[in-house]
């Protein structure tokens, strides 16, 4: 009787097991089906945080197994973030240690954002914000150098999978002014539904009430009205006061002159441009803040001391040139 019944329980456990697999087996998702479902929330983050798609999108495929791994199945994490002082939800999966503790969300797009929270807000991660958005081979040696990743081949691996499927190409589509995203994919989910549309630039016409965004050397920006001030456009545009005075070279809370240009996100190391002739007043700053570029890349592309001023009719650099003459002809007034 006992053996008996210990053969009814294995044949039981094992039905439970195979119909586990079964259900499983039938959520997974493939990888074309992975990039086509969280391509947009990776362009929209972006064109929000700075972070290039093409990087998101392969951390995301590499930290989940696109989306079938159990981290992403049973916890909806995506990208592998431990705990951390998470105080949310939490999920424990044996990793480099056993039982280690995960971020847990409620649904996969959470994973997505507090990626770009993840980064965006821990200092070791600070250099990356310095490189050019689309330079996702430099993003990916980043992140293996700041300590993402503990496999020697983390970069590597990214790369390839970037490679192998053109990830790169969401890089360029994230900042097309024409671009609106899928809709669908929010259609459950309003409020970041808002926030992607809130993106959108050029294809809009706002109502009057609204405040119109715009998009500059790959940079968002506003232009200011009478009285606005970092609080209040941070208020409305639902920032904080700091990240409007830091993208623009501010002081302090100061109000902005009518008609100023605001960036709502950091400035870029090169212009649209290939340089600038000094009119008589111009000043770094405001060359800065003309053409969206971060001052310090403009003193050093320039080779100039922090503090200098430009001479009426000099010639500054807004981007790099290759060769001794072309150095020789534009960095010479």
């Amino acid at each position: 009787m006992h053996q008996l019944l210990k053969g009814i329980l294995k044949k039981l456990l094992l039905s439970l097991f195979l119909l586990h697999a079964s259900l499983f087996a039938q959520e997974n998702i493939s990888l074309p089906e992975y990039i086509e479902t969280y391509k947009h929330i990776a362009m929209a983050e972006m064109r929000e945080s700075g972070i290039p798609a093409s990087i998101k999108l392969a951390q995301a495929i590499l930290e989940s197994g696109f989306g079938n791994g159990e981290l992403a199945v049973y916890a909806n994490n995506h990208f592998g973030i431990k705990c951390h002082g998470w105080q949310g939800m939490t999920y424990y999966y044996d990793d480099d240690e056993p039982g280690e503790c995960f971020r847990k969300y409620t649904d996969p797009v959470q994973s997505f954002l507090d990626h770009s929270e993840f980064l965006s807000t821990r200092p070791w991660y600070a250099t990356l914000f310095e490189l050019e958005p689309d330079d996702y081979v430099a993003w990916a040696h980043g992140l293996k150098e700041a300590g993402y990743a503990t496999n020697p081949q983390y970069a590597h691996k990214l790369i390839r999978i970037i490679n192998e499927h053109e990830l790169d190409r969401f890089d360029r589509k994230a900042f097309d002014p024409g671009y609106l995203a899928a809709e669908h994919l929010y259609a459950d989910r309003p409020d970041e539904k808002e926030k992607m549309l809130a993106e959108q630039t050029e294809d809009i016409s706002p109502e009057e009430d609204q405040r119109r965004i715009l998009i500059y050397n790959r940079i968002k920006y506003v232009i200011a009205g009478e009285g606005d001030t970092p609080r209040s456009l941070a208020r409305e545009l639902d920032m904080r006061p700091r990240q409007i005075i830091n993208y623009n070279n501010l002081d302090g809370p100061e109000p902005f002159e009518a008609g100023q240009r605001v960036y709502l996100q950091p400035k870029r190391r090169k212009g649209g441009e290939a340089y600038h002739i000094v009119s008589q007043g111009d000043t770094m700053e405001e060359i800065s803040q003309r053409y969206g570029i971060r001052i310090e890349n403009l003193y050093r592309r320039n080779d100039m001391t922090y503090g200098m001023e430009p001479e009426p009719g000099q010639k500054i650099l807004l981007q790099d040139y290759k060769g001794t003459f072309f150095q020789y002809l534009f960095r010479r007034p």
